[in-house]
């Protein structure tokens, strides 16, 4: 619970036409919201929706308070805004120290006093545990490698050799961070060989990790995530990719090997990126493109269709695979015009 005066200081907003004292009990949509509970408005499409609000209060921009019948939390910047005053209503963990019994603890690991290692977990030789983390259950933890201080693993989190996780990071059930990468090649006899993969990965701070997400160890240099990082669930990052800070990737992204991905990028959900690739700082790719060649320039970059009724996505289809005839038969009419032009008169210039 909280109050809305601790709720506007919380969010940065200002609180306008109710009163500071109004304890608020959690927080609902606004088509859903009760008394005692606070809402907001993001997106437009819920307009219409703030008339009829039950709720105690909205979080909303300026330009929508004269249609708020409740209270209003009133800010430039209202998902912002909405994600501070969330966090006061988020349900807290229980706070654990030590090692839980069934759970196995290399003696030659280290292990910060205040750190908490759930049941059945496993934490292998030369790992390193810093002050504050918590393991949840079910975790793997292996050879030599670091959990940074204040980090939290769900459960069932596998964190591989030589693994260095940063401040702050929270990886989310099924997460695997330093599975092997794909790395094959093919022998004379059509048999494929495993070139063993001999790089780690580095995560910086403040780096969130979906639930089974999988995050591969370089080949011989580290797969990096830099600080700030957001990722869904379920992407694959290959080796030796690097992901630049504060960039957000949305599920289902897959990265090839050895892409370079900038800082504040956000990728939409189901992207593909090719290997061997760049794509600069501030680029924004629309859900289930893909990206196959270097992006350079910040901005916005989409492909791919976006559905249709099926019987006109046939006739597209249909289309599409008689784009290069067409284009063979236009190429052949432009040459045929063009040997057939003749050279226009020649208009006598008064100087003649």
């Amino acid at each position: 619970m909280a109050t809305l005066g601790e709720i506007a200081a919380a969010a940065g907003a200002r609180l306008q036409g109710g009163d500071a004292a109004t304890v608020i009990t959690s927080v609902a949509p606004l088509n859903r919201a009760e008394s005692g509970q606070l809402s907001f408005l993001i997106h437009p499409r819920y307009r219409p929706y703030l008339t009829t609000t039950r709720a105690a209060a909205v979080i909303l921009s300026s330009a929508d308070v004269a249609n708020c019948p409740a209270p209003a939390l009133v800010t430039d910047h209202p998902h912002i805004a909405y994600a501070r005053a969330a966090a006061l209503f988020a349900l807290a963990t229980e706070s654990h120290i030590g090692v839980h019994p069934t759970a196995w603890v290399s003696p030659e690991a280290c292990i910060a006093a205040d750190a908490w290692i759930g049941p059945h977990c496993t934490v292998e030789a030369g790992a390193v545990i810093e002050t504050g983390v918590v393991v949840g259950p079910n975790c793997v933890i292996g050879e030599q490698a670091v959990i940074g201080a204040g980090s939290r693993l769900v459960a069932q989190v596998t964190v591989c050799h030589r693994v260095q996780l940063g401040r702050r990071v929270l990886a989310h059930p099924g997460a695997v961070i330093g599975s092997d990468g794909f790395g094959l090649a093919l022998d004379h006899d059509g048999r494929w060989l495993k070139v063993p993969q001999l790089g780690g990965v580095q995560i910086g701070d403040d780096v969130e990790i979906g639930a089974n997400t999988t995050i591969d160890r370089g080949a011989l240099e580290d797969t990096v995530i830099e600080d700030g990082v957001k990722l869904d669930n379920q992407i694959q990052v290959a080796h030796n990719v690097r992901i630049g800070a504060h960039s957000a990737l949305a599920g289902c992204v897959g990265i090839a090997g050895s892409a370079q991905i900038g800082r504040h990028c956000m990728l939409g959900g189901g992207v593909g990126v090719a290997g061997h690739l760049e794509i600069a700082d501030r680029v924004q790719v629309t859900g289930m493109s893909l990206v196959a060649q270097s992006i350079t320039e910040p901005g916005a970059y989409s492909s791919g269709l976006t559905v249709e009724p099926n019987r006109l996505w046939n006739k597209i289809s249909a289309r599409l695979r008689r784009l290069d005839e067409l284009f063979r038969r236009l190429a052949v009419l432009e040459r045929k015009m063009n040997q057939n032009s003749t050279p226009p008169s020649l208009i006598p210039s008064d100087r003649d």
